[in-house]
């Protein structure tokens, strides 16, 4: 049996994952964790063979906690399920040490056939996620030279981050700039994974001093 824990802050995610895995008969529901912290806690009290692991998490990043997760448990494999596939995202994840990236509109059968993939050691992209991973690999060295640069930010992640450095929260900053709460939560894990930061707080530090705000 191959022991699995979903890690999803929609509790309707987690339940359309324990309906469309819950059956499937070498595959054992071992727990669920809704945050980056409950799944770190989690994973170390459960030990699970695989993690299905949302990229947009409450408190942390599923890219920290993936490399938290790995650091304590490196025969784990972590499968980013999310809804983005940007490059950052793609390649953040693989390098934090993801066995696969998959997009929420995966059918069930990809979605089995990926877990006993990555229980394998055998790595499970999806497609667009490939694409992405390829075109980094193969893009010109001089593009790469500084990933940490803040010109990495779409013009809508400079604004979301000058927001952040204010200490307004996710519901705040979608107020003010008219999206979604849950636009907001892509537009922070998209920042945290590119500028290669752990947190709100550092986050906010780097805005500062790269004068995104003014620090009185």
């Amino acid at each position: 049996m191959i022991r699995l824990l979903l890690v999803d802050d929609h509790a309707i995610v987690r339940e359309g994952l324990r309906m469309l895995l819950g059956e499937v008969p070498d595959l054992d529901l071992v727990g669920e964790a809704a945050d980056g912290p409950e799944a770190i806690t989690t994973a170390a009290a459960l030990q699970p063979d695989v993690i299905l692991l949302d990229l947009m998490l409450p408190s942390m990043n599923g890219i920290e906690v993936t490399r938290r997760i790995l650091a304590q448990q490196p025969v784990c494999r972590i499968i980013v399920l999310t809804s983005f596939a940007d490059d950052q995202n793609v390649l953040s994840a693989m390098q934090a040490g993801a066995a696969g990236y998959l997009l929420k509109d995966v059918l069930q059968a990809d979605l089995v056939k990926a877990i006993h993939q990555a229980v394998h050691g055998e790595p499970a992209l999806h497609p667009e996620a490939q694409r992405k991973l390829l075109e980094h690999l193969t893009r010109p060295q001089s593009t790469q030279s500084d990933e940490s640069d803040l010109t990495q930010l779409t013009e809508r992640e400079r604004d979301v981050l000058g927001l952040i450095a204010r200490g307004l929260s996710n519901r705040q900053i979608a107020d003010t700039l008219h999206i979604t709460e849950g636009t907001v939560k892509g537009h922070v894990s998209n920042i945290l994974s590119k500028l290669h930061l752990q947190d709100r707080t550092q986050a906010a530090l780097y805005a500062v001093r790269r004068g995104l705000v003014d620090p009185s």
